[in-house]
């Protein structure tokens, strides 16, 4: 392999049960990779195939220094066998695809043109589908419109795995259950500039496809943890206070109009009023114990971001002068001191 310093390209690819498939695409790859002519890897990952798929990649492994190959202890899915190989690519742009040919790779130059204009994140379009209209089309045309709505990022295709990355972006999100669909979304929250690219949507050739109704519907579920990880994450009270004081504010007056009803009509409250005094009560209840959870949050926010010293925000560049005044880099950062 080259020197990762001279690594420009880093090609991620996850394999699951893809033996027919990974020859065709290692020769296009290739094919594509030495005519664009910069240093490039592909870093290849098992994602615990339970056909010969491992033994094709090792054979490639074993014939191509470029070859990087990782094989996970089990099928873990998509979303880590893709941070398994984010997390090993050392080039300055990483690009991901699929391992069943359904992704062209001769599209890649598309991908990299958008990066040299000075996008972060280039995400592909499957402006054309081929795939079910019924199991997977309608699904994913809803997903993807909800999910532009929630984020704000306006991208037809947030499913697709076909995209380029730099590598400081990809290598800062944290990925686990279902989310690299999502990766647009939670790139955003950074200040990513991003670009959407029409790609075309080949067929299947070989093998069978993975997916399946099961995983339309968790989609759906994970657009639930993006959205509060989009707008809450760091201030939990605000989004479980607001619950909680509609919850307490709504007993409340519930409370004070069975009140009034026993003071001034002298009503026998249970009597007439039961299930609504129960009500009160609930929502009151209720309303404290989602303050409280918004407290704990916010305690738990705190304690995430200032144990592991990470920042609320990111930077994209800095201009200063502090080194011509003979200040580190280290002394701009701020400090967890509390002396000044």
């Amino acid at each position: 392999m080259e020197p990762e310093s001279l690594v420009r390209y880093s090609i991620v690819v996850p394999f699951y049960n893809e033996q027919e498939n990974i020859p065709a695409l290692y020769m296009k790859l290739t094919e594509v990779m030495d005519a664009i002519g910069e240093p490039y890897e592909l870093v290849f990952v098992d994602d615990g195939s339970k056909d010969n798929s491992f033994k094709v990649l090792s054979d490639i492994y074993e014939h191509d220094r470029r070859v990087n190959l990782i094989r996970l202890r089990r099928n873990f899915g998509q979303t880590p066998a893709l941070k398994a190989g984010f997390d090993f690519a050392r080039g300055e742009v990483i690009i991901s695809m699929d391992g069943d040919l359904q992704h062209d790779p001769e599209e890649i130059p598309k991908f990299l043109e958008k990066i040299e204009e000075g996008y972060d994140l280039a995400s592909g379009w499957r402006y054309a589908r081929k795939d079910h209209w019924l199991m997977r089309q309608i699904p994913s045309r809803a997903a993807n419109w909800l999910m532009a709505k929630l984020s704000g990022v306006d991208l037809h295709d947030f499913g697709t795995t076909f995209k380029a990355y730099r590598r400081e972006i990809i290598q800062e999100i944290q990925l686990y259950g279902e989310l690299h669909r999502f990766i647009p979304a939670l790139a955003s929250t950074t200040g990513a500039r991003i670009v959407e690219v029409p790609i075309e949507n080949l067929e299947r050739r070989a093998g069978k496809s993975n997916y399946g109704i099961g995983r339309t519907i968790r989609v759906f579920l994970d657009l639930l943890i993006v959205k509060f990880l989009l707008d809450y994450s760091t201030r939990p009270l605000q989004f479980f206070g607001l619950l909680g004081m509609a919850g307490a504010g709504s007993g409340f007056l519930i409370g004070c109009y069975v009140l009034f009803k026993k003071l001034y009509y002298h009503m026998s409250v249970m009597q007439q009023h039961g299930p609504l005094l129960l009500l009160s009560i609930a929502l009151l209840v209720s309303g404290i114990q989602f303050i409280s959870m918004g407290l704990l949050g916010e305690i738990m926010a705190r304690t995430y971001y200032e144990s592991q010293n990470k920042p609320i925000y990111a930077l994209r560049e800095v201009k200063s002068h502090r080194k011509e005044l003979g200040d580190s880099a280290e002394q701009a950062r701020p400090s967890n001191n509390p002396e000044r």
